[in-house]
């Protein structure tokens, strides 16, 4: 395989899935890599739905999120702090609360130009560790300890920014959100390609639309102003990095 498109945190924002899939370097790409927290948001039927029809080009890793949308949906409780999470458990059907719960947690694939990648949705420790672009490099020893030697780049999602940094001489990846963006709008994605290039995408489309649809078609009673929040990016990156910095354990 020598394209590989890499579509993270879509979190049930279909317009946004829409667009990207409409790109010629994704509807071009051998494979598609979601890297988790697919549909925890105001479409989560439908949106599975969609990523279903792609068949056999989808490779499926699960996020912390789609782990606890499969709790909501058999009763269980979820951590979120958003709302949403739990009611779009409640909406799966059993075939889409099966298709998260057998994802795998990480994947690695072999690729042209890269070797062995692994994909994973916080790092690859578990779903919901916390790594960011500014993290101390000891941070990225302790989520690397693993990892096998031969694994040289890592792709990860979960913090919805993207970015594209060095670790210990490992290529670290996260391609952004699709669906919940901080600090700046669009869908944001990655295309790992040929000779071991990497190039952060974004891809716009008309917000407004989008938030019109979700308020009509979503039956989430708040979904006008997640659409709001959420799809016209109302969380900076400055306040993403204060709410997650200490999560990876910085002073």
């Amino acid at each position: 395989m020598a394209n590989v498109a890499i579509l993270s945190d879509i979190h049930g924002v279909l317009p946004a899935l829409e667009a990207v899939l409409e790109e010629p370097a994704v509807k071009q790409a051998d494979q598609l890599v979601l890297t988790g927290d697919i549909a925890a948001g105001p479409q989560p039927v439908e949106t599975l739905d969609r990523l279903e029809a792609l068949g056999d080009r989808v490779v499926w890793v699960r996020g912390n999120a789609d782990r606890e949308l499969v709790q909501a949906a058999r009763g269980g409780a979820t951590s979120i702090p958003d709302a949403i999470a739990g009611w779009a458990g409640q909406q799966l059907r059993s075939d889409q609360v099966e298709r998260l719960d057998k994802s795998a947690e990480q994947v690695t694939l072999d690729l042209e130009g890269f070797g062995k990648v692994r994909f994973c949705h916080a790092t690859p420790r578990n779903d919901e560790e916390v790594v960011l672009v500014d993290s101390r490099l000891d941070r990225w020893t302790e989520v690397f300890q693993d990892l096998d030697d031969d694994i040289r780049t890592i792709v990860c999602g979960h913090t919805h920014m993207p970015f594209l940094r060095l670790a210990h001489g490992r290529l670290v990846v996260n391609p952004g959100s699709i669906g919940m963006p901080y600090g700046q709008p669009g869908a944001h994605w990655a295309l790992l390609g040929d000779r071991g290039a990497v190039t952060l995408r974004r891809t716009e489309y008309d917000y407004d639309a989008a938030c019109e649809r979700i308020a009509k078609d979503s039956a989430y009673p708040q979904a006008a102003a997640w659409a709001d929040e959420y799809v016209r990016a109302r969380n900076s990156d400055a306040d993403a990095i204060i709410a997650f910095g200490p999560r990876d354990g910085r002073t």
